[in-house]
This record gives C-alpha cells, structure tokens and sequence, in this order.
C-alpha cells in the first residue's frame, strides 16, 4: 500500500546478482543522482551461493516523478555490470494482478479476499478458477469473476490448458493455489515457475494424503503447522516462503486440529502473499531470500 505524499510516487527496486564490491554504492548513488529518498533498503549477501540481494523502497516527487523512465533506463544499464543480475523498479501503486485456484475448501478464499476488501493486501484478483462449482457464491459476493473448470484424469490437460489461457487473458502476474487439491503438471509448473503459491496443510515435511489432521490425530502430534512455498514439478518441494506452528495436545480431536489448522494456513498463506506483494521475496535456488 502507498504511504507517499500527494504530490510523491513510491517505488521499489528489487536486485539479485552474483556477489560483487561495489553493488550497494552503485544502486545508492544512482538513486541519489535521480532525486529519490530511500525510505526502506535491505540487503542480504547469501555466502554460500554467492549471491546477493537488495530490496530498496524508495520515493520521488517533482521532475524526477515525472523522469522516472530516466531512472529505469539508467538501472537497466546498472544490471548490465553486474553477474547473472535480475532486477525492476515496480510502482508501489499499481496492484498485482492475481489469479486465485481452489477447489471445494472455502477458509482460504474467505481470508485473502476479506484482506484484499480490508486493503491489507494490495492486489486485484482477477478471477477465481476451480475444479468444482462449490465456491462461484463466495467469489461472486465479492465481485469476481469464477471459472469452474471440470477435471478428471482423462482431461487434465484440457483443463490445465483452460487455465493457462484464463491466466492470459486476465494478465494475472500471480496465481495462489489457496487450498486447490490437484497436482499441476510439470508442463504448467514450468510455465508459470516462479508464479504460483501454494499452502500446505502442514509444517513440511508432513502427513501425505486427503485427511491429514485424521493422520495427525492418529500419532498424537503436539503442532499444527502450514507452509507456504512456490509451486514446482516436485509435488510440495518448492523453495518455502513462510510457515508457522501451533501447539495442540492430547485433547485435541480430529476436527478440532482441522480447525486449528484452518487458521494457520490463512495466517501463512496470508503473510506468503503479502511479501510477495511487496518484492520481499527471491527465489534461490531451492531456498527464497526473503528481506523483510
């Protein structure tokens, strides 16, 4: 969400590259020759793989609001000097377009579009795809568009196919898997890699299968937990972004864990998706950097 002045527009800028000398001094003086104040700037140097991030927020007002064009041109030549460099100036002000995947368990849905209307979350959701019709009523009471998409093994890459090109046509930059109960082919995990987020039922690695919290009351575990991770050809292997734990006990039944569950995959999911949101998230390798 933007905080700038009326007459200010905030941005922020976003680098990952092969660790160097010089790295910071180059970004902080190319935003001090084009007139911003950097209100926000975190670093991380990952020794191990040799890589290094940046996360700046930064705003400008008057001329150089306007020569903003001038700033990217000037940061595109920036990358150029730098090793394996991935990097953007993003407008804090224009909302991600995200596309939302569920199947016939509705808490997550609930939450990221009641976060969404709260403005906790800036996003558009642009649509709501599902395997079933169960949820069309829930997006509808928020005014987005549902698209109930059938699948049987026999047709899942027809189907997957009709969700590649809904993705297209509503330009959505991010899909979130909030509790959709099918296995992406390794051809879609490719071709939006880097772009879906998915919630996991558990603190991973845990229970497999349709009814973990029967399996989890079955070993008397003593924590719920969720993770949030992007979606890759491994089926819930992809590098994670955020989890969390809650503790339960002995008196705990089967649909009280579900319930206690619930909760954790919305807080997960949610702060998952905010970070996104806010360019705080770097995938590396099979781990995320994520500079809050």
């Amino acid at each position: 969400m933007s905080t700038s002045l009326p007459d200010e527009d905030r941005y922020c800028l976003t680098l990952a590259c092969r660790s160097a000398r010089g790295q910071v001094a180059t970004v902080t003086a190319l935003l001090e020759r084009h007139g911003a104040y950097i209100e926000e700037f975190a670093v991380f140097d990952d020794v191990l793989s040799e890589r290094f991030y940046v996360r700046a927020v930064f705003r400008v007002r008057g001329a150089a609001a306007r020569n903003i064009d001038a700033l990217r041109a000037g940061y595109a030549a920036a990358l150029s000097g730098f090793a394996d460099a991935e990097g953007a100036i993003h407008d804090t002000r224009r909302p991600a377009r995200v596309l939302i995947m569920v199947s016939k368990a509705d808490h997550c849905l609930h939450d990221l579009l009641a976060q969404r209307r709260r403005g906790e979350l800036d996003m558009d959701v642009v649509a709501v795809v599902s395997n079933h019709a169960d949820l069309a009523a829930v997006a509808a009471a928020e005014g987005v568009p549902f698209h109930h998409f059938p699948i049987t093994p026999e047709t899942k890459l027809q189907q997957e196919a009709q969700v590649l090109n809904c993705i297209r046509e509503y330009g959505a930059e991010l899909v979130v898997l909030a509790r959709y109960m099918q296995v992406l082919s390794e051809d879609m995990c490719r071709a939006l890699a880097g772009r879906v987020v998915n919630i996991h039922h558990s603190f991973l690695p845990g229970f497999k299968g349709a009814r973990p919290y029967v399996q989890a009351h079955a070993r008397g575990v003593k924590l719920i937990g969720a993770t949030a991770h992007f979606a890759t050809t491994d089926l819930d292997e992809g590098p994670i972004i955020e989890q969390a734990l809650e503790r339960v006990d002995h008196a705990f039944g089967p649909e009280q864990l579900l319930s206690t569950g619930r909760h954790v995959e919305c807080l997960v999911l949610g702060r998952a998706i905010r970070y996104v949101l806010e360019h705080r998230v770097f995938i590396n390798g099979l781990r995320t950097v994520v500079l809050r």
